[in-house]
């Protein structure tokens, strides 16, 4: 019998639509400049955005690729590398200063919620069932992430969170959904996963024992890359293009 379900985040409750995203990015790279510049910095400031694109691309290379997280701090280091300057040589509260910026960037340009999400989890709620999210965070760590779902209506139907920046790897790997079943108090087999990623969420969740419900949102945004299967035959439990066929999906499942 199925005692809980659990979402993806990016793509599968909220998202960032190009203009979002632009609006992000520039209050970002403006913010990280203003604080280079007061400090003295400012020929590297005007290479502040190549620095920036780097800076995804050596995440990706050392971290991401292997299902590895990297905290906003040490991204923060990697940034002023990719500016060939010494992390070592700024004070902690100037590096803290940069993290602020780098991170709640999405916070105050906030991320569009997907449509149905909000009526979907307080149903879901409403009927019994507890709700949990994992998130591969990317640049937006869970201590922003967690105000953010407060501010779109969202956080109040979550009984669990977890965050791949704070549990130190990401979706697929098993240790993460343990950390949300742990959370839940629900075995394998009691739990549904909700994601939009085939691979990352599909094929981690049923590789744990858990049933999984591919979303196909109409449109995809910009937080992530498009779904990679690796290769792999994954056949999801259900397929879902809307969050409000959820519940029914869910009925079904229960009744075997």
């Amino acid at each position: 019998m199925i005692q809980a379900i659990a979402f993806d985040l990016w793509e599968t409750l909220i998202t960032d639509t190009p203009e979002l995203s632009r609006q992000q990015e520039r209050l970002r790279l403006t913010r990280m400049e203003e604080i280079l510049r007061a400090r003295g910095h400012a020929a590297v400031a005007e290479r502040i955005e190549r620095a920036y694109r780097a800076l995804w691309h050596r995440c990706n290379d050392l971290y991401w690729s292997a299902d590895v997280d990297v905290p906003c701090r040490r991204q923060i280091e990697h940034f002023l590398e990719e500016l060939e300057l010494e992390p070592r040589s700024f004070e902690e509260s100037v590096i803290a200063e940069l993290e602020h910026a780098y991170a709640h960037a999405a916070l105050e340009v906030l991320p569009a919620v997907v449509e149905g999400a909000q009526q979907t989890l307080a149903e879901l709620k409403a009927r019994g069932f507890g709700v949990g999210l994992i998130s591969n965070t990317g640049r937006t760590p869970g201590y922003v992430l967690r105000p953010i779902l407060e501010a779109l209506g969202l956080a109040a139907s979550i009984d669990v969170m977890v965050f791949s920046n704070e549990h130190g790897q990401c979706k697929p790997r098993p240790s993460i959904f343990e950390e949300l079943r742990r959370g839940l108090g629900v075995a394998y087999d009691e739990l549904v996963f909700v994601g939009d990623n085939l691979y990352v969420d599909v094929h981690g969740a049923q590789r744990c024992g858990m049933r999984a419900v591919h979303f196909e949102p109409p449109v995809r945004g910009t937080a992530v890359a498009p779904p990679f299967d690796h290769g792999l035959e994954i056949v999801a439990d259900a397929r879902v293009t809307s969050l409000r066929e959820l519940i029914g999906v869910v009925e079904v499942l229960n009744a075997g």
